[in-house]
């Protein structure tokens, strides 16, 4: 009953997945001040530490435990895997032609360890991925706390909404409401990682507060082959991210891998060409900046639209993106990596898009969008499984944001923020800045984001 291929294929992923939050740390660590690079690496690292941990010991069982309320939430069947090793998990499958009926867990069946991890790393890069809107302004510690927090109350309840099917930890196991009552369509995470970690990064910006000097002084990259290093690292990992989802080195886990790629190409070219046309240049932080944004729209669409169509999705993510990332100018929140333009954003397009491109030809077990002859509904039920991620994650953040700010854990004294987080939080340094040249040997002006948008090629001193 075990397919030791698929198997095989789900270790890969899960480690491809590993790999893009060391990615994610380069791409954010880039992008920040010389000065803060080390805080935003540990950032994202602790997240392998803190989320490793929990997801073992409570985390997979509240995500894929056998349902407890509803469909919000999994019981503590699995806490602590003790009774995972050694089990499999499938889906059982019915009789097609002359193939007969197979009962679960069906003839393609898992090692559920290997789920365990494949899931883990999902588990581990979505908090990652809200600490860029937080850059250069928060306590290492205080973070630390919020990880554990946010993923306990808000990862793990969401992540069973969207991954858990009926079914496949047991015959009789029950599951999430947005995978089997609304059965809205999210391939690898457009919901549950994406659209989660933009709206708590929106949250925790408006918690935390601005940067001192933003808008006037946004800061500058200070090393942007890191950021073209770190996205590259995230494109490479994120062919773990998404054909992993298929479960199985089969045909639609090589339809997940091309849309990846045609998707995330796509969005580079739409990217560039809205800063040539707003800036007069397209820039290199722009181009990485792109491809991201591809790899989040396409993320909930890449197992069930045509190439074609993540051709569209790509193109329409990256020139969105690149727009959106001006809107904290014009609203006032400070997200200083730009985690709503990029992952908000893209995370709905990607999830709304699936309602217009979707199409059975290419996913039997998904639905057809408006464009092949679906109609409206599977639209519908998409913008419902986003809006309902936005808003649980958003409130829930706000308040686990709050209440840590008020007991003082959370932002860095002003002193800290203005002389540099790294010496305050980890009494380290990333670089020798006391070098025989007595200064500090960067160049005094790089792109950087702007009050106009991303791409400006004005100035700015470090």
């Amino acid at each position: 009953m075990l397919n030791a291929g698929d198997t095989a294929w789900v270790l890969a992923s899960a480690a491809l997945v590993m790999l893009m939050t060391p990615g994610l740390a380069f791409f954010y660590g880039g992008m920040v001040r010389a000065k803060s690079v080390l805080n935003m690496l540990m950032m994202n690292f602790i997240s392998l530490a803190v989320v490793g941990v929990l997801w073992i010991l409570y985390g997979f069982s509240m995500a894929f435990g056998n349902d407890a309320f509803g469909g919000f939430v999994g019981n503590f069947s699995e806490a602590g895997m003790s009774n995972t090793v050694g089990k499999l998990a499938g889906f059982a499958t019915a009789a097609v032609g002359n193939a007969p009926a197979v009962d679960w867990p069906g003839a393609d069946a898992l090692p559920v360890l290997a789920f365990v991890m494949f899931q883990l790393m999902f588990a581990i890069i979505t908090p990652a991925l809200i600490s860029g809107a937080i850059a250069d302004r928060a306590k290492f510690w205080g973070w630390t706390l919020f990880v554990a927090i946010w993923v306990t109350v808000v990862y793990f309840p969401v992540a069973h909404w969207v991954f858990s099917f009926n079914g496949f930890l047991g015959k009789d196991a029950v599951g999430g409401w947005i995978a089997n009552n609304l059965k809205a369509l999210d391939f690898a995470g457009g919901t549950a990682v994406h659209i989660n970690a933009g709206a708590a990064g929106l949250a925790l910006a408006i918690v935390l507060g601005k940067r001192r000097g933003w808008p006037k002084d946004t800061g500058r990259p200070h090393n942007v082959p890191f950021v073209l290093l770190g996205a590259s690292l995230l494109w490479f990992g994120w062919y773990g991210f998404n054909s992993g989802s298929a479960l199985g080195a089969s045909d639609l886990a090589a339809v997940a891998f091309t849309n990846t790629t045609v998707a995330t190409a796509a969005a580079v070219l739409g990217w560039l060409v809205v800063e040539q046309l707003k800036f007069g240049k397209p820039t290199t932080l722009g181009a990485a900046s792109g491809a991201v944004a591809g790899l989040v729209a396409i993320t909930p669409a890449c197992g069930y639209v045509s190439p074609m169509a993540s051709i569209v999705i790509g193109v329409v993510a990256g020139a969105v993106c690149a727009l959106a990332v001006s809107l904290k100018y014009r609203f006032g929140f400070d997200d200083s990596l730009d985690v709503v333009g990029v992952h908000l954003v893209g995370g709905i397009i990607g999830t709304l898009l699936i309602g217009f491109f979707a199409t059975t030809s290419v996913n039997s077990t998904g639905a057809n969008g408006l464009f092949y002859g679906g109609g409206w509904s599977q639209l519908v039920k998409q913008a419902a499984a986003a809006g309902s991620v936005l808003v649980y994650s958003f409130v829930l953040t706000f308040i686990i944001g709050w209440v840590i700010k008020k007991a003082g854990g959370f932002r860095v004294s002003a002193e800290a923020e203005v002389s540099g987080i790294d010496e305050a939080e980890h009494a380290e340094s990333a670089y020798d800045f006391t070098g025989a040249a007595g200064g500090h040997g960067l160049p005094s002006t790089i792109p950087v984001r702007s009050a106009e948008g991303t791409g400006n090629l004005e100035g700015s001193k470090a």
